[in-house]
Formats: C-alpha cells, sequence, structure tokens
C-alpha cells in the first residue's frame, strides 16, 4: 500500500524493509534486557501490529470508511 502496485519496486523494498526489521528487532531483543535474550517475535509484533492498523486505518479512511 505505501509502494504502490508495481512489483518491480515493490518486491525490492519488500525484502529491504524486512531484513531491516528483523536485523533491528534482533538488536533489540538481544541488548533491551541485560542477560536474557527476549523473542525476536515479540519485538516484531510490537513494531508490526501498530503499523498495519494505521495501514489499515488509512486505506479505509481513503475509501469511504469501514462499512
Amino acid at each position: 500500500m505505501i509502494a504502490g502496485p508495481g512489483h518491480r519496486l515493490l518486491l525490492p523494498a519488500s525484502a529491504l524493509a524486512g531484513a531491516v526489521l528483523v536485523i533491528c528487532a534482533d538488536l533489540l531483543a538481544r541488548t533491551l534486557i541485560r542477560n536474557a535474550d527476549l523473542p525476536i517475535g515479540m519485538i516484531t509484533s510490537l513494531v508490526g501490529a501498530p503499523f498495519f492498523f494505521w495501514l489499515l486505518r488509512r486505506t479505509r479512511s481513503r475509501q469511504g470508511g469501514w462499512g
């Protein structure tokens, strides 16, 4: 939804954004709590859920509502 429907841009952008997200989540999971490793899935869900909710709200508001 951010990059549009063009696959030439969408596929590399998705791969790059996904890689950056997982690397940042891994870095946070290893350094956030000393002497403990947090699950990476917990960090990515804390970032991903609000982002997808924002995308959903933005798309719905542009298309005329929830119904």
